[in-house]
């Protein structure tokens, strides 16, 4: 397989096997483990490691959205591959995922070994190989929000590393792993820009610790 730095659209595989996992996105750049324990699930993976390594990572949509191309899932994803393989001695496989290009679901085809599988079309989202998205992000505003929000929830962030980190990164980074409810992460993976993903995770943020302070401002 290629580097990502070199990957077409044209590369790019059409038809995807679905792991659906609520509040779980990847972006392009960005990497996340994660623990595979369904069997349609360790078969999926196992399929994908036979075909280039590849699958489609899909938030479910809520079960009362009807809305949507294919059913039950959002109409963006991101397209992953597996970088890192292990098992565990209970049978669950633990793998580490690169998110490569976002897409749009087009349709379903016919699924296997219980998992499904959907067509991407990767043409709206071609600056995602490119690197083209390279306008400024508030950085400053971001990490000083994020740092009193993750102390609120009692989590640590090493924020001299985020400090080091570029604007793609920095934001890649922070919207995968900040815990916002599913249809958040979906707007974050859907922005539009990085610029556009720092600030509406500034203003989630804000509406949070809102919220906890009843409606005080913050300063």
């Amino acid at each position: 397989m290629q580097s990502d730095r070199k990957l077409r659209l044209d590369d790019l595989p059409r038809d995807l096997p679905v792991f659906a996992v609520s509040g779980a996105i990847l972006l392009p750049k960005g990497s996340s483990p994660f623990m595979v324990f369904e069997p349609r699930y360790l078969a999926m993976v196992d399929d994908s490691l036979a075909m280039g390594r590849m699958f489609a990572l899909v938030q479910p949509r809520d079960d009362k959205d009807r809305s949507g191309t294919v059913k039950g899932l959002y109409d963006t994803g991101c397209l992953a591959r597996i970088t890192a393989f292990g098992e565990t001695g209970d049978g669950r496989y633990l793998i580490t995922a690169a998110g490569i290009c976002r897409f749009r679901l087009t349709g379903e085809v016919e699924g296997r070994a219980g998992y499904r599988r959907v067509r991407a079309d990767y043409t709206p989202f071609a600056a995602d190989l490119d690197g083209s998205d390279c306008g400024p992000v508030d950085r400053r505003g971001l990490l000083s929000i994020v740092r009193a929000y993750l102390g609120g929830l009692g989590m640590s962030a090493d924020i001299a590393q985020l400090e080091k980190a570029d604007d793609a990164d920095l934001t890649v980074r922070l919207a995968m792993a900040c815990p916002f409810a599913p249809v958040e992460k979906q707007a974050l993976l859907e922005a539009a820009s990085h610029a556009e993903r720092c600030r509406l995770m500034t203003t989630l943020i804000q509406r949070e610790l809102l919220n906890e302070t009843g409606g005080s401002s913050i300063h």
